[in-house]
Formats: structure tokens, sequence, C-alpha cells
């Protein structure tokens, strides 16, 4: 059984989530198991903006989806620590992911951890397939007075 490990930040779920974890347990073949590595608060905040759900509602979000069957806060100081706990077979980044793919691959073979890195390239394309752009529909939509939240 293949150990599969998906990354990211989880933020406001939605359909691109669910495909990119399905792809990435997929990579595992029959039987696989998928864990995967929730982005902390402070990583979010330095990397990319400031999150809107806490790391550990995310967390555990991201726990309940159908192909997951762990979820983990990452650390905020070595990304790699949490791989060398789980040791996973497969890394999988996905299609939004910027990671340098070749650093990425040099960085686990100097940690000897023999791990195969995996760049899910297909997306599911849809209206709202980034949290960037559901945030961005909430603040240009106009909604008539009493009927948000």
């Amino acid at each position: 059984m293949k150990l599969v490990m998906a990354t990211g930040t989880f933020d406001l779920i939605h359909p691109g989530h669910g495909y990119y974890l399905e792809e990435s347990k997929k990579l595992g073949g029959k039987n696989s198991r998928l864990v995967v590595v929730i982005a902390r608060d402070a990583t979010v905040r330095a990397k990319k903006r400031v999150p809107i759900v806490p790391e550990s509602q995310r967390r555990e979000v991201v726990a309940m989806l159908k192909p997951v069957d762990d979820a983990y806060l990452g650390s905020e100081t070595d990304m790699f620590q949490i791989v060398e706990e789980l040791k996973p077979d497969i890394i999988s980044i996905g299609p939004d992911q910027k990671f340098n793919m070749e650093w990425l691959r040099e960085e686990l073979k100097k940690r000897n951890l023999k791990v195969e890195v995996i760049k899910i390239d297909s997306y599911l394309d849809s209206d709202l397939d980034s949290t960037c752009k559901i945030i961005k529909k909430i603040k240009d939509t106009d909604f008539p007075k009493g009927s948000f939240c």
C-alpha cells in the first residue's frame, strides 16, 4: 500500500480542491492512503495572503473529505519535517502550486528521503475554482440589505 502526500492551504474549499485530492490519491494506485498537509496560518500569511479560515478548522474540514485518510498541520519552520515523520512514497503537487520541482527533489534527496514527486497538471475548470475567485465574488456582489448574514 502506497502513501501519497498532498499539500496546500485549503482555505475556502471548492471543487478544485476535491479534484486535486482525488487525482493525488489515484497516484498511489489501488488501496493507497492519502494524507494531506495543511499550510499553517503563518506560512499562508507569508507566502499568499491572510487566511480566511483558521488552520485547525481547515485541517478538520479537509480530514472530512472523501479521498482523505488523514490530515495534518505542517510545520511553521521546516516544510520537510512532516515528510520525514510520515515517509510518503509520493508527494503530489497541485496545478496552482509554484514549487521549483528540481529544488524540491534535491532537498528530499539531501535528507535521504526516497519520495517520488509528481505534479498534477490537470485542473477542474469552474467559475469559482480558487479561493481568490470566491473572495473576489463576495467582495463584488451587491447583496440586498439584510440578505447577507
